[in-house]
């Protein structure tokens, strides 16, 4: 009898554990803009920026984050950053998720796209949040495409360049 009292209250315990997990609600993140914000010589540097939302009773905070991006099916960026950010309950919070892009992928890009000008991609992130439970990681999946601005499009690059040539005759 004592025995299937204790075996009872494992059972209960597991029960309550697993359920506390359940307690902590999914943040909703929504992906706000893409932009490319930088140029140099070896790339692009694109920012994501995302709208977590916290849909909880209390406040979670982001302790680091990891992310893959791919463009066609191709892995262009991988990284992660430790970085603090709270995540008021109820709340939306805003979120720059920073990638440098090298050029010799871009180009893989333009051969393989059929249109260069939009692109399409996957983000990939992992989150790791604290949450008055511990620590818990919550993966988010985003698909869009990326507009790129009339400056960074390779018409625009080429038409640049050829003023240029023009102008050193």
């Amino acid at each position: 009898m004592f025995m299937r009292h204790r075996l009872a209250a494992f059972f209960l315990l597991i029960v309550l554990l697993s359920g506390c997990a359940s307690l902590v609600h999914t943040p909703r993140v929504t992906l706000k803009e893409t932009s490319v914000v930088g140029l140099d010589i070896s790339g692009i540097d694109i920012e994501f920026n995302l709208g977590i939302t916290n849909p909880n009773s209390f406040d979670l905070s982001l302790l680091d984050y990891t992310f893959d991006l791919r463009v066609l099916a191709l892995p262009l960026a991988t990284g992660g950053m430790q970085e603090t950010i709270l995540f008021p309950a109820g709340k939306e919070t805003g979120m720059r998720l920073p990638v440098h892009l090298k050029f010799n992928d871009l180009l893989e890009i333009i051969n393989r796209s059929p249109d260069p000008d939009n692109i399409p991609y996957q983000l990939n992130t992992m989150l790791h949040l604290k949450t008055p439970l511990g620590e818990m990681a919550f993966p988010v999946e985003k698909n869009a495409v990326l507009i790129i601005p009339e400056q960074y499009r390779p018409a625009a690059f080429l038409n640049r360049l050829r003023d240029t040539l023009r102008g050193i005759r």
